[in-house]
């Protein structure tokens, strides 16, 4: 019999690299967000991506994942960059 994975710390193992990866990002949104301000532009499209990144932690494809291959396939790179489990 080997060794499972356990999936409860798995989940918050990766709700923290989630957290970490986008931090940066919502560094870089905040400042878009001001100088769209200043010159007057939409800031729509950059607080629909910082939200985006807000509620990547609670994505219900890492609840309902089962396994770490599933869970490691919750990453999203087009939101996040790329995946700290390649």
């Amino acid at each position: 019999m080997g060794f499972g994975v356990d999936m409860a710390k798995a989940r918050e193992i990766h709700k923290t690299k989630i957290r970490e990866a986008r931090f940066p990002k919502l560094e870089e949104l905040d400042i878009e967000f001001q100088k769209a301000l200043e010159t007057g532009a939409s800031t729509t499209d950059i607080v629909t991506k910082k939200q985006a990144l807000r509620d990547a932690p609670a994505d219900s494809g890492i609840t309902d994942a089962t396994t770490d291959a599933e869970l490691k396939a919750q990453w999203k790179t087009d939101l996040l960059g790329s995946s700290p489990y390649t």
